[in-house]
């Protein structure tokens, strides 16, 4: 399957002949469906009454409901022209823009189920640092609690707590990393991103990300220790860094949190003013709550669903470029398509949205129908090619979804 830009090889450097047309909340994106807003949620983390400020956002300037990205943040579609500015000010009125001019940068996955003060410590410094704002909005920061869940998640910089109050923080993919206290996890994560600019910059390719520097401009993690250490941070150099891995958190109860998943990542606002409290979104489409008891109608809160691991574009009407309405198609289908392996609907070949990793089956809309291509051996069947019929599409992906080696396209 393509790579994204981000997981482009260095063997075949990135060079960017644009700047960086990520949306925001204060840079909207012209869509089919009118214009759209990206409003980043650093760690996914909402207060109450910022949560009833999305959804009054949504009523008031979108279509009434509310998107959530596999970076945890939320969008909203629908957006009429030349609301703009009241859309920032009731979202600045309830502490949602905090720094404007880092409003695009403030990317930052974490742990659902983890400490949130690490998050809040680095997005503080990372709105403080007058550089931080060349970082484009495609840079990604994670902060992983040690179980290893968005450190998965092809971040360019990872804060991952370790035992005895210490963490690692390693730049991109690189197999080594640097040691620091805990307390100066966030510190060096901007750190980082600092030492990435100072790479780009050098390189003169106009990267976004850490894997699009040339490799005479990779970064290296003995270096970054040097670095850390020559401005206050000690720090340690770790050859062989632990990578452990965990899944994300499957709909139910978590102690004393209940995560529920948004099927597709798209409800009405109704729906989201059923989820009781603070709430933590997360890069899976789910929300993680304080209620165990909330039961929001049309969410799914308890495991074995048919809307796990089932993910989705935009697709029609939203998307100019895509061939179907893969939402519409994957509701269709749902109950008769259930298997272990994830699937992804993309509505053209740019697969937008699309899981990590290999082991998802990837469902392409085309002009007659849909190619099914699964993750495995190269020996493995073709993909295999349906027409967009809900009873033919339904079977034939739901034997994807159940074969663990199928081949990738020739």
């Amino acid at each position: 399957m393509p790579q994204s830009p981000s997981a482009t090889s260095r063997d075949e450097p990135v060079i960017r002949d644009r700047g960086d047309a990520c949306p925001g909340a204060l840079r909207l994106h012209a869509a089919d469906d009118g214009f759209l807003a990206r409003v980043r949620l650093p760690g996914g983390l909402l207060t109450a009454a910022q949560a009833a400020a999305l959804a009054d956002a949504a009523d008031r300037f979108a279509d009434g409901h509310l998107e959530l990205t596999s970076r945890a943040n939320v969008q909203l579609r629908g957006l009429a022209d030349g609301c703009g500015g009241a859309l920032a000010e009731l979202l600045d009125s309830v502490g949602l823009l905090p720094a404007p001019s880092h409003e695009r940068v403030r990317n930052i996955v974490a742990s659902p189920l983890g400490d949130p003060a690490p998050v809040r410590d680095l997005d503080r410094l990372l709105c403080a640092d007058p550089g931080a704002a060349a970082l484009s909005g495609r840079f990604l920061f994670a902060v992983d609690d040690g179980r290893g869940d968005v450190a998965a998640l092809d971040p360019d910089v990872t804060l991952l707590a370790r035992p005895g109050g210490r963490a690692l923080i390693r730049l991109g993919a690189a197999p080594d990393a640097a040691e620091v206290a805990a307390a100066d996890g966030p510190g060096a994560a901007l750190e980082a991103a600092r030492h990435f600019l100072d790479a780009a910059a050098r390189a003169g390719t106009r990267a976004w990300r850490v894997a699009e520097l040339p490799a005479e401009h990779a970064l290296g993690s003995r270096e970054f220790t040097a670095r850390l250490t020559a401005r206050g941070i000690p720090a340690r150099y770790v050859e062989d860094a632990p990578r452990p891995y965990a899944g994300p958190p499957a709909p139910g109860v978590h102690g004393d949190a209940l995560c529920v998943l948004i099927p597709l990542g798209r409800l009405r606002t109704a729906q989201w003013r059923e989820l009781p409290g603070a709430l933590r979104t997360t890069p899976w489409r789910s929300v993680i709550v304080g209620d165990t008891a909330a039961r929001p109608s049309g969410l799914v809160t308890a495991p074995g669903g048919a809307w796990e691991a089932v993910t989705a574009c935009t697709g029609r009407p939203g998307c100019a470029k895509a061939l179907a309405d893969v939402r519409a198609d994957a509701r269709a289908v749902a109950e008769r398509a259930r298997g272990p392996l994830a699937v992804h609907w993309s509505g053209c070949e740019r697969r937008c949205g699309h899981p990590r990793g290999t082991d998802w089956v990837d469902a392409v809309a085309t002009a007659t129908g849909y190619r099914l291509t699964g993750p495995g051996a190269p020996d493995g069947p073709a993909p295999r090619h349906v027409p967009a019929t809900a009873p033919e599409l339904g079977a034939a992906l739901r034997d994807a979804r159940n074969t663990p080696r199928v081949s990738e396209e020739q």
